[in-house]
């Protein structure tokens, strides 16, 4: 049926007879001659029907499906399109097919400003556009060279379960009812942690997996309820063997994917991160990083300020300094910086201006002179800066005043260079956090503590776990860990979270069983494969990643999913629904 794809129609094949295929994506009738824009996979060409065809071209409205067959010519001179592949030529038809018509459509697809929910109910339509297309392409791009990056350094391709046991890693589960065992419920997989460790029991050595995910958690922009991750996992290993692994997957996929990256990554601990920069993926793009100014404000004659100060485990006082800010930021935008980090726990949020004169602000009568010198000499301020301050216990503090530097960077113009890749790797992090009282595992429980005797410590948040993060312009684009390979250790770092043995043994006991056998060393990864594509695209959204994602309330529009089941449906699982109050 067809002979060349429309972009592979050009100046060698001119005097050829072709015959191309695709949809109309455009139409224009200049009085006894019609110009038809045909688009494939590929792009577009230009068709040329003169009197003798017009009949048929007529009829052809947008997105109509043709079939078209015709001689190449050259187009006439100053007739040239510089903006296509194919604007040197044209197609003559000879013959032309309408395969399939097409009702009006919804929407342009090539108009980004058109509502999401249009888009989505109609996603098959908004993937026809050249755009789309082209993610796609690179995504296949960038799973196939991860696919030979693994292959090559000796891993094995394994799937695992999707139906499988409900665990507790941190999200809900998305659970599935028995037919066959009334009453009882498969979960889908968070991800495929447990069993890729059984793997390494069972002495497979290297895995790997492009693996489908899901978790009912609440939805944003890098965020949905079934995602993709490329998923690795090596025996007799260390942090070291597993990060050069990472680091070599990366660069291979996003050098084929056109990109220049390095071939390793800066590293930097967690708690540097915190205290630097707010956040356990810093943006790396641009400087602005929080400097800590509490003993200074020690000093300080405000007495919530002085307070605060007393209590340097628990609280924090931090600097951002901004380097032309007095002459960047007007009164009222001062005022508005202040509205934005109450929004996240600030009680405030001070300032100083540096002057010719020195430092300026409603802030100086709280210090002296020689303590206004120390401000200066610590954020090393310049004349046209502006420093602000943010004040409080160090978990708001780190997340507000983290917030406040990339919302600041993002309103400078120039500051982050949209072009650029910072990779880092954050290391060394804590192995339990305090959430309402619960101790709970930062990554997941499954992460071998640096000092496995440090589980007898009072203070569990110091202890420290193998763990690592990816970081990606601020974004997190994977992480992993060294797992625990002991079933003692597994085994008290679950007493630690408050797990009861008999709990352990109902929703882990195959694991605990299987590491009584001989369980090497081993770690591995997980890289998010669509927040991959988000990057290597530029895409604003993990939706335009996604073939056909879910809505933020976590809805299919083009299936209308999830929906309601029949009676016998349930009947058959066991399952009744109660009326809602």
């Amino acid at each position: 049926m067809r002979t060349h794809y429309c972009t592979e129609v050009n100046e060698s094949t001119i005097g050829q007879k072709v015959t191309v295929a695709g949809w109309v994506n455009s139409r224009r009738d200049h009085g006894g001659i019609i110009f038809i824009d045909l688009r494939d996979k590929g792009g577009l060409v230009q068709l040329v029907a003169d009197p003798a065809i017009l009949t048929e071209a007529e009829t052809v409205r947008d997105e109509y499906v043709l079939i078209c067959t015709g001689t190449v010519r050259a187009r006439g001179e100053g007739l040239e399109n510089p903006n296509l592949k194919t604007g040197k030529i044209e197609i003559v038809l000879e013959e032309l097919v309408i395969e399939n018509k097409s009702k009006p459509m919804p929407f342009d697809i090539n108009d980004e400003k058109v509502n999401d929910e249009i888009k989505l109910r109609n996603r098959f339509l908004e993937l026809r556009s050249t755009k789309s297309y082209n993610i796609f392409k690179l995504r296949s791009t960038a799973a196939i060279q991860a696919r030979n990056t693994l292959d090559e350094l000796g891993f094995l391709d394994v799937e695992t379960p999707i139906l499988t046991k409900s665990t507790p890693e941190g999200a809900r589960d998305y659970l599935v009812p028995s037919r066959v065992h009334p009453g009882e419920f498969y979960a889908l997989p968070q991800s495929p942690q447990l069993f890729k460790q059984l793997l390494m029991v069972s002495g497979f050595d290297k895995y790997f997996q492009i693996a489908k995910c899901f978790r009912d958690e609440d939805l944003r922009a890098d965020r949905q309820p079934e995602f993709t991750q490329i998923d690795v996992e090596m025996s007799f290993c260390d942090q070291e063997d597993v990060i050069t692994v990472a680091e070599k997957l990366i660069y291979d996929v996003f050098t084929k994917c056109g990109k220049d990256v390095p071939s390793t990554f800066k590293r930097m601990t967690y708690n540097d991160a915190m205290e630097n920069y707010g956040t356990d993926k810093p943006d790396m793009r641009f400087d602005l990083p929080l400097v800590d100014v509490i003993d200074i404000f020690a000093n300080s004659t405000n007495e919530i300020f002085a307070g605060i100060a007393k209590d340097t485990k628990a609280n924090r006082i931090k600097a951002l300094r901004v380097p032309k800010g007095d002459t960047l930021f007007s009164k009222r935008q001062m005022k508005g910086f202040e509205e934005y980090v109450r929004k996240f726990g600030a009680k405030g949020l001070g300032y100083f201006q540096m002057k010719e004169d020195g430092l300026k602000g409603p802030l100086t009568k709280f210090f002296s002179e020689e303590d206004l010198e120390n401000i200066i000499k610590t954020t090393k301020l310049e004349v046209g800066d502006v420093v602000f301050f943010g004040a409080g216990d160090k978990k708001t503090v780190w997340d507000y005043m983290g917030r406040f530097r990339l919302y600041l960077a993002s309103m400078i113009a120039g500051m982050v260079d949209a072009d650029a890749y910072e990779f880092l790797w954050v290391v060394d992090f804590p192995m339990f956090e305090t959430i309402d009282g619960r101790t709970k595992a930062l990554h997941h429980p499954f992460t071998m503590p640096r000092n496995p005797e440090d589980l007898d410590s009072d203070d569990l948040e110091s202890i420290e776990s193998i763990a690592y993060d990816i970081v990606v312009n601020g974004t997190e684009l994977g992480g992993g860990s060294i797992r625990i390979h002991k079933e003692e250790i597994q085994s008290k770092v679950f007493k630690v979270m408050g797990i009861s043995e008999e709990e352990a043994n109902d929703k882990f006991g195959f694991l605990l069983d299987a590491l009584k056998y001989g369980a090497p060393s081993h770690g591995g990864f997980a890289l998010g494969l669509d927040r991959m594509i988000m990057l290597l695209t530029g895409s604003d959204s993990i939706r335009d990643v996604i073939a056909f994602p879910k809505t933020q309330k976590a809805q299919c529009l083009l299936a209308k999913a999830p929906s309601p089941v029949d009676n016998e449906q349930l009947k058959e699982l066991g399952l009744r629904l109660r009326k809602q109050d």
